[in-house]
């Protein structure tokens, strides 16, 4: 469904991401690990159009799409999760979650797309009026995760979705994860918290200044005490 072909992005002169390529299947959960400044905010910001590459290519669906405007990434099927949220916070709950199915095959299917959103997060039901700026950190993240679910994505983007979270909206934030990867959409998953994104991920690789190092299943990754003890915490 994805594949990166010897991506780089760089920031002015300094690269981030070098030469990476990577193929992620339909219906698959890869979660990218490692330590802080590794390249996977950029790595993902540039398969959500946000940034564009210095080099390589990102393939969607077999078509090129590396060089689109950032809005025809949405169009392409992809949403991103942002870290930090980014809600318009002035507005209600309901009101982000509109904005995310601005997209013409979104709005036609706006109710029931809504609908299954308050159903993976059923707390969000009577926040609907409020606004996002007065939620709890968790609902926020819940605020964020529908928006994108909104766009009807194929391939969902989340950018460390457990940040600043306590440990017990965590457990709940990535069963939902769970739900959403059950339910056939495409992940590629961002996350600090190694040993959560393990177990919900049917892959994981980890990241270290901008290159892969190690890519495998999870069980794969855990038996490599090297990679456990240097990159997952462990």
């Amino acid at each position: 469904m994805l594949e990166l072909q010897h991506l780089t992005v760089a920031y002015s002169e300094a690269r981030a991401v070098w030469d990476v390529s990577l193929q992620v299947a339909k219906g698959e959960l890869l979660c990218v690990v490692g330590p802080n400044g590794a390249g996977k905010t950029t790595l993902v910001n540039t398969v959500a159009g946000i940034l564009k590459p210095m080099a390589g290519r990102i393939m969607m669906d077999g078509q090129d799409i590396s060089l689109l405007a950032p809005h025809k990434f949405c169009e392409a099927g992809i949403a991103l999760v942002p870290e930090g949220r980014r809600l318009f916070t002035g507005m209600t709950v309901a009101e982000n979650l509109d904005i995310g199915s601005y997209l013409p095959a979104a709005r036609a299917r706006r109710r029931e797309t809504l609908d299954e959103v308050l159903a993976l997060f059923p707390a969000l039901k009577a926040k609907l009026p409020a606004p996002a700026g007065e939620l709890s950190g968790g609902q926020q993240q819940m605020v964020a995760i529908g928006r994108a679910l909104m766009a009807r994505p194929r391939l969902l983007l989340l950018d460390e979705p457990s940040l600043g979270l306590s440990p017990l909206v965590v457990v709940d934030m990535f069963n939902a994860i769970r739900k959403v990867s059950a339910s056939g959409i495409t992940i590629v998953l961002v996350e600090q918290n190694v040993s959560m994104a393990l177990r919900v991920s049917h892959r994981a690789c980890v990241l270290e200044l901008g290159r892969i190092v190690a890519e495998g299943s999870p069980d794969e990754l855990m038996k490599r005490p090297e990679i456990r003890q240097a990159y997952l915490g462990v």
